[in-house]
């Protein structure tokens, strides 16, 4: 069976594996993310690549890579990737030169999304959409069993919906964007703000960071709120509101037949997701006289990223439009 290597590029490690066909990672290999320049990034990445191919004992058919940034139509070049300070940057044609390999470029969250959709939580479903919650929301679309990339393939940055006009600023230069109220950041300031107005409630979830509302980090929250804590619990509750406020702003776009959702906060489960789906079912369109959107929990967690890649390198024209 031959395999593919999916590559899945972050901003503090880059994660690769060779893939076979139904989505089993036969093996892995990563390297801290160099915080120089491109060039550098792509060095490595050809590198944990070259590392894989000479230790398969089958052949390799392609390599799909995954970028956290902007990715043009033909799934190639990265116009802007802000966490690794990219601009315009040819990636296929360095990869492909250092490689010898066939090579896709692909955002992350849409890496991610081909791989719930294939072989995770998106299974059965032929519109289906990624919402990864962590330090902030990304994702991506899936319509018709196809991947949703846009005119200019910069579509699937469901993160910078504007939830609130001139809210909260966000690290894209705009303001009130949806992850600033929805994702792991967000839960961190609800909860130090609940923590200063709420001391004497808050005594475990105070206890297991320094003892102040701003020493509360994001793994005492859940935490705390897992053991009871009333103000750990209202701030996963606020931040499930907001996230199903937002489900229902897409559903009434897209309309998709599921909801995945991923990232690190989503491991909190009912904790998050039950005011989450409270929500997107008071606030959809149509309420309880249409058919609603299931959301469901991702199931492939850190390696979606890595089989989506792999997976998209195998069908680098028929998965996308």
């Amino acid at each position: 069976m031959a395999l593919a290597i999916g590559v899945d590029v972050g901003g503090t490690k880059i994660l690769a594996g060779t893939v076979t066909e139904d989505g089993a990672i036969r093996a892995t290999a990563r390297r801290p993310t160099p915080r120089q320049d491109a060039a550098d990034v792509l060095d490595q990445v050809a590198d944990v690549v070259a590392e894989l191919v000479a230790g398969s004992d089958e052949p390799i058919v392609g390599v799909g890579v995954g970028i956290a940034g902007l990715v043009d139509a033909e799934r190639a070049h990265v116009y802007f990737a802000p966490n690794l300070r990219w601009s315009q940057v040819p990636v296929r044609d360095v990869l492909q030169s250092a490689t010898g390999l066939s090579v896709v470029v692909e955002n992350d969250g849409n890496i991610a999304a081909w791989g719930e959709y294939r072989f995770g939580a998106g299974r059965g479903a032929d519109d289906m959409v990624l919402v990864t919650v962590g330090t902030g929301i990304g994702g991506g679309i899936v319509l018709g069993g196809r991947l949703f990339r846009g005119a200019h393939g910069a579509a699937g940055e469901i993160g910078h919906i504007n939830s609130v006009p001139d809210g909260r600023a966000c690290g894209c230069g705009r303001g009130g964007c949806w992850e600033q109220y929805a994702s792991g950041n967000a839960l961190v300031r609800e909860a130090r703000d609940l923590a200063a107005e709420r001391r004497a409630e808050a005594g475990l979830l105070l206890s297991l960071g320094d003892g102040t509302p701003e020493g509360v980090q994001g793994p005492d929250i859940t935490e705390a709120a897992l053991a009871g804590d009333p103000v750990a619990r209202e701030a996963f509750a606020r931040v499930g509101v907001w996230l199903g406020r937002g489900l229902a702003d897409l559903a009434a776009v897209l309309d998709p037949e599921v909801f995945v959702i991923g990232g690190g906060v989503s491991e909190s489960g009912d904790l998050l997701l039950a005011s989450a789906r409270a929500t997107l079912m008071e606030k959809l369109i149509g309420q309880r006289n249409r058919p609603a959107p299931e959301v469901r929990v991702a199931e492939l967690a850190n390696s979606a990223g890595v089989v989506g890649a792999a997976d998209l390198a195998r069908q680098p024209t028929g998965t996308a439009r």
